[in-house]
């Protein structure tokens, strides 16, 4: 039996995970880029082609998009680094608490947390409003923030979202700095200023690269915050408009391929940007540089940094809760009276059961599936070898790099017809499954590396079979960082927008974002209904981020990042 295991087990989870990226990934985007060149049995370019005429309206989509995307990741590098630095390099009052509330935004999706802010940044909403008292705005010409700067709305709203993205690759970058490097530069005479200049942000760079990819990508591709803002001139708020319109509008896939080769281009080159500037600082399995002790003025600074953003990353958390118990708020910076019937009608109401229901089926068996994929996978990687680890590692952080809303259009070029036939509820449970993979398999990985592989040998010598070494000695040793790869899978499979907007066509298969998102275009109080259901994902995912947070403890980082 052992010898039948050892022979034939590892062909058997290659090719099931061979067929699984192949059905959940790979399929559905060769499908839609081949939809862009293939017309009429014969290979043609003219549809992208199209896409690059001057006078294409798909030039001002793109080109708000990266200005998106660009304004959103320099703002979160400006945000992020000094507050990285701060935690990783020095010690301060309230360190701890401070530098967790700072993941406070990753409670509660963007789209949700812009249902808040267009509240307050209505035309008479509370920003204006107290902007007015203060004498710095013409009450009779308020700023309009939703129509004439909906960009910046955007911005602000993706920056306070974003951000923790951006400073958990940061932490982790600048901590494991080599300390001999900076004890060398002390002992050279180098002031502390010209250490950071000449030492720690080189060596920092490889975070500031993957952290900033990925907010550059989810800020280029977010669906929900231009849909709640009304910005259509994005390329994710087209392509959720043209998603239904691909196989008789070219235009659709064209687009599509482009973007995806775009996000797949600038991803491969940050990998490879993070990997070629990691070579000489990092430290693995040694001691990190001690934390220097901060003067009662950098202690000061330190702190209120850490406030004021934590305060701001607040405002869109307290606007939807003041709205989701509001009973009347107009033209008050906060709400005149509160009441519990949001909540009440929220809750009763049809789509929120069916929603909850079907969010807790499909992301508990989209997480069943992640933690047997994503232990498989993180096998493959850390203890395999050759051609086949490698392509493993690259399809399981594929994910990370591809939208959520690219993976939608390919499931419904797919698709169409076994979702028209049985229903998108097993389509969304797989595109979950293959969304969140890359949060199981840095995590099984991550507790794979710590793992001495002598104590899996020497239970395999005493003629333990495979699969018992792994129950008997493997799973209970990473037993925590599986425990926290799946809270987080779960956890933001609840909460996805993009594939749960575009195909859950049917009441009867909406998730609870796509409950969200119907609700608030009810006519009256839309919004504060669709802020009731975002007080109870914000909940939600509250405590499934803190049970994450117990099992992970501060390597947060490390789930963000590429082997």
């Amino acid at each position: 039996m052992r010898q039948h295991l050892e022979k034939y087990l590892p062909a058997a989870v290659a090719v099931a995970l061979l067929a699984f990226f192949t059905v959940a990934l790979l399929y559905p985007l060769t499908f839609a880029l081949k939809e862009a060149v293939w017309t009429d049995g014969a290979l043609t370019f003219r549809h992208i082609t199209r896409l690059f005429q001057f006078d294409a309206p798909q030039w001002r989509w793109m080109l708000n998009s990266l200005a998106l995307a660009a304004g959103t990741t320099l703002a979160c590098a400006l945000v992020a680094y000094p507050l990285a630095w701060f935690q990783a390099r020095t010690t301060f009052s309230r360190q701890n608490l401070l530098g967790s509330l700072l993941l406070l935004p990753l409670i509660i999706p963007p789209f949700v947390g812009a249902i808040g802010l267009r509240r307050i940044l209505a035309k008479y909403g509370t920003v204006n409003l107290i902007l007015m008292k203060i004498g710095f705005v013409d009450p009779s010409s308020p700023i309009d923030f939703l129509d004439n700067h909906r960009l910046l709305g955007c911005i602000a709203v993706m920056v306070l979202h974003f951000y923790p993205l951006l400073y958990l690759n940061l932490a982790a970058s600048i901590g494991s700095v080599d300390p001999a490097l900076l004890e060398s530069s002390k002992n050279l005479g180098m002031t502390p200023w010209r250490t950071f200049r000449k030492i720690v942000f080189p060596l920092s760079l490889p975070g500031l690269v993957a952290g900033g990819s990925l907010v550059f990508i989810g800020a280029f591709m977010d669906l929900g915050t231009p849909l709640i803002f009304g910005f259509q001139n994005t390329v994710a708020r087209q392509i959720y408009s043209l998603a239904n319109e691909q196989h008789t509008n070219p235009a659709a896939p064209a687009l599509v391929s482009v973007v995806t080769t775009l996000v797949l281009v600038l991803f491969a080159l940050t990998q490879w940007a993070a990997k070629s500037a990691g070579g000489g600082g990092g430290v693995k399995g040694q001691s990190r540089a001690a934390p220097a002790l901060l003067s009662p003025r950098m202690n000061a600074l330190a702190v209120a940094l850490h406030v004021v953003v934590i305060a701001f990353a607040f405002v869109p958390h307290i606007s939807v809760i003041l709205s989701a118990f509001s009973e009347r708020w107009m033209m008050t910076a906060l709400p005149e009276t509160y009441s519990l019937q949001n909540m009440r009608e929220a809750l009763g109401h049809s789509l929120t059961v069916t929603g909850m229901r079907n969010s807790l089926v499909y992301s508990g068996f989209s997480t069943a599936a992640d933690v047997v994929i994503g232990l498989a996978c993180a096998w493959a990687i850390v203890r395999g070898r050759g051609w086949f680890s490698r392509a493993v590692d690259l399809l399981s952080i594929a994910p990370l790099a591809i939208p959520g809303l690219v993976l939608a259009f390919g499931y419904i070029g797919a698709f169409d017809e076994k979702m028209r036939l049985y229903g998108a509820g097993l389509f969304l449970i797989l595109s979950y499954t293959i969304r969140r993979l890359p949060y199981t398999v840095r995590a099984c990985a991550a507790g794979l590396q710590q793992t001495p592989v002598q104590l899996e040998e020497a239970a395999g010598n005493l003629g333990e079979n495979p699969l018992r070494v792994l129950k008997k000695i493997t799973f209970p040793l990473i037993s925590a960082n599986v425990a926290a790869g799946a809270i987080l899978a779960f956890s933001f499979a609840m909460l996805e927008v993009s594939d749960s907007i575009v195909l859950a066509a049917k009441p009867q298969d909406f998730p609870l974002t796509k409950s969200i998102w119907i609700l608030f275009g009810n006519p009256g109080n839309g919004d504060q209904l669709a802020s009731a259901l975002g007080v109870v994902a914000l909940l939600f995912l509250t405590f499934a981020l803190l049970a994450a947070g117990s099992f992970v403890g501060r390597k947060w980082g490390e789930i963000f990042k590429s082997s």
